[in-house]
């Protein structure tokens, strides 16, 4: 999170005359990202790079052609095809790499490892970070404005994949004595983790592979705890002890699908997680799922005695959370 670095103290000019504030800085503004219409330059610059000569350069243009360019003048075909053959090749390259280079890992910390460093937005870092995107025929201007932030990030190493975000909110989370629960589900082919920290939902992330989901779930957790609308969960305890009654408990629900319908959302989805105990005595959990503009939650319900009672807690623990958004 960047934040605004503080002024050096300056001396006054007098006992009388305070100094004046410094001016504030003028916002920066990024130039967008140049292209180079000569593609046979273009062409020489990435065999420059890889140190391997094309054959056919047919071929390489057509892997620098993104998507919103192919349907503009001459029809150029995109990287999408070439994109399905990439991927496998990748895939197997990284394969090779990570189990000459990590020995003693198994192998699903492999797979892991593997997915992280061959993610979409890891992949788009590298292509930046070499000067390959002004190469890119692209009719794009959103993907320009992304680009030119410049965030780079290393290598995920064995080393480092499980110490960064995980760790630290465990660590963050005993020091005020709250709990940490992973909530996943798949939808489609993606997996959805969300992050709760004492009962309270605070963090939501996703990805085709189960341990990277976890680790932008974790992040976004972090951002939210150090800086974000629920800091006040690790002080204070926000969604225990509110006092709802059963009888307002009891319209939760219903309060729920009336919010999502006005808001034009997709119907909340109960699922029972968990149902323990005799017949005689037996008790339910339901989790809710809401998916908004801004993302999907999920938020899990107390231990009830009634079915009702219990699809109605998860539905209280949702508004709660939507009243944070």
């Amino acid at each position: 999170m960047a934040t605004r670095a503080a002024p050096a103290r300056q001396p006054p000019a007098s006992r009388k005359r305070r100094a004046s504030p410094p001016a504030l800085s003028a916002p920066v503004t990024l130039p967008p990202p140049g292209f180079v219409a000569d593609r046979a330059e273009a062409a020489a610059r990435v065999e420059r790079l890889l140190q391997y000569r094309f054959r056919d350069r047919s071929l390489l243009d057509e892997a620098l052609t993104h998507q919103s360019f192919s349907g503009g003048a001459g029809g150029a075909a995109s990287y999408q095809r070439l994109e399905f053959v990439g991927d496998a090749a990748l895939g197997l390259a990284f394969s090779n790499f990570l189990y000459l280079t990590n020995p003693t890992v198994g192998p699903g910390a492999l797979s892991t490892l593997r997915a992280a460093n061959i993610s979409t937005e890891k992949l788009a870092r590298v292509a930046v970070r070499h000067d390959l995107y002004p190469l890119l025929r692209r009719n794009c201007p959103r993907l320009d404005l992304l680009v030119t932030r410049f965030l780079f990030e290393p290598i995920v190493t064995a080393e480092t994949i499980d110490e960064q975000p995980v760790s630290t909110l465990h660590e963050l989370c005993q020091k005020h004595g709250k709990d940490i629960k992973f909530k996943s589900w798949q939808k489609g082919g993606t997996t959805v983790v969300n992050v709760f920290v004492g009962g309270v939902l605070v963090g939501t992330g996703s990805s085709e592979q189960m341990g990277i989901a976890k680790l932008n779930a974790t992040r976004d957790a972090l951002s939210k705890l150090h800086g974000g609308g629920n800091q006040q969960v690790l002080t204070t305890g926000v969604g225990h002890g509110l006092g709802v009654e059963v009888g307002e408990l009891r319209e939760c629900k219903k309060k729920l699908i009336d919010q999502c319908n006005r808001k034009l959302w997709p119907k909340p989805i109960f699922k029972l997680e968990k149902e323990d105990g005799p017949a005689h005595d037996r008790t339910f959990v339901y989790s809710v799922q809401v998916e908004t503009q801004g993302g999907i939650w999920l938020t899990l319900g107390d231990r009830m005695s009634r079915v009702k009672d219990a699809e109605n807690s998860g539905a209280q623990k949702m508004l709660e959370h939507l009243l944070k958004l």
